[in-house]
Parts: C-alpha cells; structure tokens; sequence
C-alpha cells in the first residue's frame, strides 16, 4: 500500500542532529507516511545513522546514496522519483517537525483543492535553546514575492506531488544551491499554483552559528541571481526591479559582516524574541 505523504530528505554531515530529526517523524500522529532520504556524500556517520533507522522500520524509511556530493536539488530529486505519495513534505536532517504537523498539513489540502502548497511557521532555535518564532503571509500573492519569498524555508512545507511533476521537480544548477526552494516558488506560482501559510508553527528550525557562516557573499548574490530570474518568471512588473540592486547591496553587506558583530545581533534578536 502506497503512503499518502512522503517526506523527503537530503542529508549530509549532520549525524549529531539526525536521529532527532528522524525520531520527530517517527513521532507523528499522522502515520500514513513514508521517509525517504538520500545522503549526499557525508564524510560523519550520517549514513550509518540513516541504515540503521531503516533497518529498524524498513516498511517505513528508504534511503538512497549519491556517490559524490552532488548538492541538495539533485539529491532531493532522487528522493521525489522514489516517491509514491499523494503529498510530498520537506524535512531536514537538523530539524524538527511538530507532532501535528503532518497532519494538520494534510487536512488543509484535503479541505482545499485550491491550494498546492502549505506551510507554516517556524520556531527558531539553536545551542541555547529557543530563541524566536518566525511570521507568514497567510496567503502570499505574487507582489509578495518582492520583499521576501512567500514561504520563509522549504522545510516545512508540504507540496502536492502532481505539481511538483508539472513543473519537473528541482531545477538542477549551480547557480540555485542553497536556493532551489525559491526557485520551485517561482516555477510553481508561474504555472498557476498558490500556497497557504497556516498561522501555528509546526517546525523547528536550528538556525545557529554554523547556519549564518554557511551564507557566504556568493550565496547572498546566488539569491538575487534567482529573484532577478524569478521575477521574470512571474512577470514582476519593470517598477519593482530596482529592488534588486537593493537586496545586491544588502547581500554584499551582510556578507561582510564580522563574527563580533554577527554574534552580538544574533544575541539581541534572541532576547527580543523572549521580551
């Protein structure tokens, strides 16, 4: 019997976060689901981790192996041609999903067909524990891909796997790494599809030192690269390219931006967040 909801998820190099990312699915109160996970050329133990969680529950996790790195759009397209559900959900190695989560995400495209995609909210958290609870556009439009990308991370969404067919999965190219989510916005809002934001956050993102070192100058710039083609996709009207230069400027700076000082905003955003 095929599952209704496959959870897809490229791995690398996150054994020490695996097995409760892993464990927060197992912990679902919705159980028609199936995992499937590709490691993506980890040097740790992650590929240990992820046989022994399929040898444990072989009628519920797959997993696959790519002989090289090969960056997380590839890999997650391996992931959807093993799919067989109706839904297809993202998940990552160094996150958690709510209990509820799939379930609640299932519902509401039960409840309405006139939505591909849902997301919710996410919890912010790091070595120190919980330190934020991010916002979102119940129903983003397409101006509202101007300031921000309508769903604040891939990760907690839940996608209907039709649409994701339509519009051939994860464009494969350099260009997009760390930035393919955006991208699958852009293709699927250019088809005709829209997404909801359900206003309870349901996940947990870890979003820690490591995660800000990892958005080099390059990767910033590779976001403007994927909006300047985005809003073509879309056909953005001319009026708002300028913001563009903006974001180039703003990428440039953040970029830039010493650890000392990174550390002390980060610290700040987290006590605002408690206040």
């Amino acid at each position: 019997m095929s599952a209704n909801v496959s959870i897809i998820m490229g791995i690398y190099n996150c054994a020490e976060t695996l097995p409760e990312a892993i464990e927060s699915i197992l912990n679902q109160t919705y159980l028609n689901w199936e995992l499937i996970m590709c490691d993506d050329g980890s040097s740790d133990d992650t590929w240990k981790i992820a046989i022994r969680y399929a040898e444990k529950h072989p009628d519920k996790i797959k997993i696959l192996k790519n002989d090289s790195n090969k960056g997380l759009n590839y890999t997650l397209n391996r992931c959807l041609k093993k799919a067989t559900g109706k839904y297809i959900a993202r998940m990552d190695g160094d996150d958690i999903s709510m209990p509820e989560r799939l379930e609640k995400e299932v519902s509401f495209l039960e409840e309405h067909e006139e939505y591909a995609i849902v997301s919710t909210p996410m919890i912010y958290f790091d070595e120190c524990g919980e330190w934020g609870e991010g916002k979102a556009i119940e129903i983003p439009q397409l101006k509202d891909f101007v300031f921000h990308p309508p769903f604040h991370c891939h990760a907690p969404c839940m996608i209907r796997k039709e649409a994701y067919d339509r519009v051939g999965g994860y464009t494969v190219d350099k260009r997009l790494l760390r930035y393919e989510d955006c991208n699958l916005w852009y293709k699927l809002y250019s088809k005709g599809y829209r997404g909801y934001n359900l206003q309870e956050p349901l996940y947990k993102m870890r979003d820690d030192r490591n995660a800000f070192q990892r958005r080099t100058i390059s990767s910033r710039l590779r976001a403007v690269y994927v909006q300047y083609n985005g809003f073509r996709m879309i056909h953005m009207p001319l009026k708002y390219y300028p913001y563009l230069v903006i974001e180039m400027s703003k990428s440039i700076v953040v970029g830039l931006m010493p650890k000392v000082v990174y550390d002390f905003w980060h610290k700040k955003r987290r006590l605002k967040s408690n206040v």
